[in-house]
């Protein structure tokens, strides 16, 4: 892993502890421990489509803790799934984290990876081949809370739709992934939140078919800014001087990443050690934290999710060069359309349009611009489809937009080439 001294495999799993734990630690001082059982039990049981912040259903501490556990439990997973450490382990662990202060909870996700561990020994696959996609797959969580809300329904019909809607969720999901890379070629990071807005979008038209239709929500935390921009900067300024200390020649390494383009979710961790991407993700995740200051968003559950989304990917794909285009591709389309930048599903759009930041990486800043701003528009209006039951909604945006977009930069591409004489693309 490129530290200065060499960690071993339990070492390094153990290393990723400390974020669920930092924040777990976080949780047990700002809420009385009671109230947070109390609050774990709401956010189990309160539907949880797009958008639901914990933070307001549960409380601060409830809300760390569901997902610093979650986070624990992905670890281990991993980790006794025999895999090693690589920078999908990373990503996958962050993003758990993050969606479980808004969506994934204790008891919702299980169902979807048990359909994913079947789907392997149908295929005498080793489970942990599947393993991370399940885990990305529990973005489709909130259908299976759904199911337990339906009225006028018996507990016991209920709970065997929610196993069967789970297992079949969990079953399609490892194909289907593999497809639909092929669609945007590596150009949208969230593969796995396309595929699953796919599903979703045929899940919710089952729905309502027979009558069912789930009406949209709002649950946003306000007033949160300067205590949860303290707790996130000191974390990533720990990594940041994590990745200093102990690296061996993290400054040439970290300059490495800053070159890669990220298309297809390049391995840092692999690439470049460990410390160079701690460092990767600790300045990403301040860039991120101080643009929402900047432009006068709310920092609060979803945010935090939004978050910890760029700083997971800072381990496959992202980084400061290739997310910045992006990002103000989206402020730019805020001063230009209808909507306010600070509107909670754009301030979520401007943070999860980082998903195109191959395209940004590839082709450069004004194509980074041209995919921030269309991404956002395509993000605000594509979620009625699925009524907000995939958490990774800005993965079935950016599938979308990276499929649209990329063939006509690559033509426009072509064509210079010919017209310049040279080879084309």
């Amino acid at each position: 892993m490129k530290f200065r001294y060499s960690l071993s495999r339990k070492q390094s799993f153990l290393l990723l502890s400390v974020i669920p734990l930092y924040f777990i630690c976080w949780g047990l001082a700002l809420q009385p421990f009671g109230s947070i059982v109390e609050g774990l039990i709401r956010i189990v049981w309160e539907p949880d489509f797009l958008i639901t912040d914990y933070f307001v259903v549960g409380g601060f501490g409830a809300a760390f803790i569901n997902a610093g556990l979650l986070a624990l439990v992905s670890i281990a997973l991993i980790y006794f799934s025999t895999m090693d450490m690589s920078g999908h382990t990373i990503t996958s662990v962050c993003l758990m984290f993050g969606f479980s202060l808004f969506g994934k909870n204790l008891l919702n996700i299980w169902l979807i990876l048990v359909g994913v561990f079947l789907y392997s020994e149908y295929h005498k696959s080793p489970p942990g081949r599947y393993l991370y996609i399940g885990l990305y797959g529990t973005s489709l969580s909130p259908i299976i809370t759904q199911l337990m809300h339906i009225e006028n329904t018996p507990f016991a019909v209920r709970l065997g739709l929610c196993a069967a809607i789970g297992i079949i969720i969990g079953f399609v999901l490892p194909p289907l992934s593999t497809h639909v890379h092929y669609a945007h070629k590596g150009y949208s990071l969230y593969n796995v939140g396309f595929a699953g807005g796919i599903i979703a979008t045929v899940i919710v038209s089952l729905f309502k078919s027979f009558g069912y239709s789930v009406e949209s929500r709002l649950i946003w935390y306000t007033g949160g800014n300067i205590l949860f921009a303290v707790i996130l900067s000191i974390l990533f300024i720990g990594m940041i001087l994590f990745g200093l200390i102990f690296g061996d020649h993290p400054v040439e390494h970290y300059k490495n990443i800053l070159k890669s383009r990220g298309c297809g979710g390049t391995d840092y961790l692999v690439s470049e050690g460990g410390c160079a991407t701690l460092i990767n993700m600790g300045v990403n995740g301040l860039f991120v934290t101080f643009f929402l200051l900047a432009v006068g968003a709310d920092i609060n559950g979803p945010t935090i999710g939004g978050i910890f989304t760029v700083v997971g990917f800072s381990a496959t794909g992202k980084t400061v060069r290739n997310i910045a285009p992006v990002m103000m591709g989206v402020w730019l389309a805020s001063l230009a359309k209808l909507w306010s930048i600070t509107d909670p599903s754009a301030t979520l759009a401007l943070l999860l349009s980082t998903t195109l930041a191959p395209i940004a990486g590839e082709f450069g800043v004004i194509a980074g611009l041209l995919a921030g701003f269309l991404h956002s528009s395509v993000a605000l209006n594509v979620g009625i489809v699925y009524g907000g039951m995939n958490l990774y909604n800005n993965g079935f945006a950016g599938g979308i937009v990276a499929i649209f977009l990329v063939p006509v930069i690559q033509s426009v591409k072509d064509r210079q080439a010919r017209a310049r004489g040279g080879i084309s693309l």
